[in-house]
């Protein structure tokens, strides 16, 4: 029986400015290459979601809205070691795996979050032909003796220490470093030292199986705990107490070493997984078929937007930009004269309604100094709000640095740069609403509230209010039409000028 394919995408989860999510890119590039070998159509972006494909999803122990499974149609990808002696993570995180679609890489993990271990597929990390060079140094010739790749602590030190206590140089990153990158220094080591860093010691295969497939060998820590995939049994150096000393003092660099590493790494090679990963794509298949057929199927109406894509996207957030290769939600630019309700079919968001009146929050991020009809953007988003919602913002400070930075800054804003859009609304042909500022910090470099004298960026919160009787009479008194209706002969015609009614 043959199977619709779905689309597929693979999202990964990168709290802002969160280097070590860029990890999951190795498991993330896997999952896609044997999804593609199976036909399907694969995608790949940070913290996006769409509407139209089964969402596999990379690092959600770092913060995952569950909400979100409702509109989306989401499987978990658990790379975290579970149960006792392994990673501390939520209980958030857990009551998520309990109750969602998820496939693990370690059939160990699984009783953490659920009794029923048969309904999650298990899945290996093992040869990624595609990290093959086309060249690279002969194990013989590369400048590193071993190489240490991972977070420190006390045993793994320890294990270090020993190493080089065999007149072995150690090689460590002083800094955190991914992708193309670290693979590069990869290649450069004559062999990658593996030690475990929780007292689960579950075997870190997707660290072991892309240095192999990179063709450098690995060395590896095994305990009476390590239960690795079949795959590593012959094709990895295995190291405990006993042995350490031996290994590096005396087998380490020799021919016999060399002759053991390269038939390793064939082997290794040869074996093919995507019997596994078959089952998984069937999995999703499946269970779109069920979750899709359950969801809403009217239009998406936010009630929070983020103004910015790009670095900036907000998941559960509708994010509206004006650059298409930001990769918003939406691409709108409300610095134009919009008219609501805004009506779009979009691969992320999917169908969704930006109605008037709708919004309970609108964040803007650094967006403000750059938009050339500011007037124009402040109304659209009265429009959008609901009365008493909330437009966020922060903008660099005027007296600091931080005004003129950036080459596309087209004005700099201070305390006073509010007045338009709260005591003198009027000027802008608002009439009903206007804005209160509700709150008002300064916010130094790393975004802490400061004082003003140490002030780089100011965070204001404007809400959006009914105009009072006086203050309309106010604006009569200054606009040229007196903001009057227009009395046409049987019409019910609003008012003039009901710019956020």
């Amino acid at each position: 029986m043959s199977i619709t394919l779905p689309e597929i995408h693979l999202c990964v989860v990168q709290p802002a400015g969160y280097v070590h999510s860029l990890g999951f890119l190795d498991q993330a590039r896997y999952f896609r290459h044997q999804f593609r070998r199976m036909g399907a159509s694969v995608s790949l972006a940070k913290n996006r979601l769409r509407h139209d494909a089964v969402n596999f999803i990379f690092g959600a122990h770092l913060g995952f809205e569950a909400a979100l499974r409702e509109r989306y149609t989401c499987v978990f990808v658990n790379l975290e070691q579970l149960g006792e002696g392994g990673a501390a993570v939520s209980k958030d995180y857990l009551a998520l795996l309990a109750s969602s679609a998820v496939v693990d890489y370690n059939a160990d993990n699984i009783p953490a979050y659920t009794t029923h271990a048969e309904d999650v597929p298990v899945f290996p990390l093992l040869h990624a032909p595609y990290l093959t060079p086309a060249e690279s140094l002969p194990l013989e010739q590369r400048p590193l003796d071993v190489l240490f790749i991972g977070s420190m602590n006390d045993r793994r030190r320890q294990m270090l220490q020993h190493i080089e206590a065999q007149g072995i140089k150690v090689s460590l990153f002083d800094a955190p470093l991914y992708g193309p990158e670290r693979d590069a220094v990869i290649l450069q080591a004559k062999v990658v030292f593996n030690a475990h860093f929780y007292p689960s010691s579950r075997f870190e295969q997707a660290r072991v199986s892309h240095c192999l497939s990179l063709g450098t060998p690995v060395v590896s820590e095994r305990t009476e705990l390590t239960q690795p995939h079949a795959a590593f049994e012959d094709n990895v150096f295995w190291i405990n107490d006993n042995n350490l000393a031996w290994f590096f003092s005396k087998h380490f660099k020799t021919p016999e070493f060399y002759d053991e590493a390269r038939a390793q790494m064939q082997r290794f090679a040869e074996i093919d997984p995507i019997e596994p990963y078959a089952d998984i794509l069937a999995f999703a298949a499946g269970y779109a078929g069920v979750h899709q057929g359950r969801r809403p199927s009217e239009a998406w109406q936010p009630t929070r937007i983020n103004l910015g894509s790009g670095k900036d996207y907000k998941p559960g957030w509708l994010n509206i930009d004006v650059l298409d290769r930001a990769q918003p939600d939406l691409v709108l630019d409300l610095g134009q004269p919009t008219s609501f309700p805004v009506l779009a079919q979009t691969p992320y968001a999917g169908p969704l309604q930006l109605t008037e009146g709708s919004a309970e929050m609108i964040f803007a991020n650094n967006v403000l100094e750059h938009v050339p009809d500011l007037p124009q953007l402040m109304g659209n988003c009265l429009k959008l709000l609901k009365t008493g919602g909330h437009f966020v913002i922060e903008v660099p400070y005027e007296h600091a640095a931080t005004a003129w930075q950036d080459p596309t800054h087209l004005r700099a804003l201070n305390e006073k740069s509010w007045l338009y859009y709260t005591d003198w609304f009027w000027y802008l042909g608002w009439f009903e609403h206007r804005f209160h500022v509700a709150q008002f910090t300064y916010l130094d470099d790393a975004l802490r509230e400061c004082q003003r004298d140490k002030a780089a960026f100011m965070r204001v919160v404007l809400a959006k209010i009914e105009t009072t009787p006086r203050e309309r009479t106010t604006a009569r008194v200054m606009r040229a039409d007196f903001a009057l209706p227009d009395d046409l002969p049987g019409a019910d015609s609003p008012e003039v000028g009901q710019v956020g009614a």
